[in-house]
């Protein structure tokens, strides 16, 4: 079991049991769309990410981003990683039927999976150095260079590189962007960008 010394923000209680058992962390719930009017538990997390650093785990479903949105604008962006999880169809055993979307949420994420998502997002794992952050982040004019962004098949290049990475496919341009500057370099997007037009 990793120790990660960011605050790890989840939608709800069997999200935050399931991440318990992948990782020693402080684990808050957002009570899913409770947060929107929580303003004390918001305060909270703006104090924690100011201490500590947030980092956000949410399912890939409409939902999840649109916690994930709220808490964007919500606190400062410099103090907040964003996880992500991959699309994978199924339902939760505990659920008597599937999400709207059929994807499996946190909580039906091996402790694997969840601790492969918290190493790409950046968390700070004790016991570890911390992310280097040597080449300056990708920028907009570089997505659509690359054709990520602006161009007629950029949603279709997108998605194709979202697939190659296993992230979800609901990831807006800039979603995607930081993600690229969390995970890969320059070189690697230019490889795999390659690799995906043969």
């Amino acid at each position: 079991m990793i120790r990660v010394r960011e605050v790890i923000v989840v939608e709800g209680r069997y999200d935050r049991a399931a991440l318990a058992n992948a990782v020693d962390a402080v684990i808050i719930d957002t009570a899913g769309f409770g947060i929107f009017s929580d303003r004390e538990k918001l305060a909270l997390l703006r104090r924690l990410a100011r201490a500590r650093g947030l980092v956000v785990l949410t399912d890939s479903d409409g939902g999840g981003f649109l916690i994930r949105s709220f808490l964007k604008s919500a606190i400062d962006p410099a103090l907040v990683k964003h996880a992500y999880i991959p699309d994978v169809p199924g339902k939760e055993r505990r659920k008597k039927a599937p999400s709207k979307e059929g994807k499996l949420g946190v909580e039906g994420m091996s402790p694997q999976v969840l601790e492969q998502a918290l190493r790409r997002a950046g968390a700070t794992i004790d016991g570890q150095d911390a992310p280097t952050g040597c080449q300056p982040p990708l920028t907009k004019a570089e997505m659509y260079d690359l054709g990520l962004a602006g161009r007629p098949n950029s949603a279709g290049r997108r998605a194709a590189l979202q697939r190659a990475l296993d992230l979800p496919a609901g990831l807006s341009a800039n979603a995607l962007m930081e993600v690229l500057n969390a995970l890969i370099s320059r070189e690697e997007l230019t490889a795999l960008l390659a690799k995906s037009e043969r």
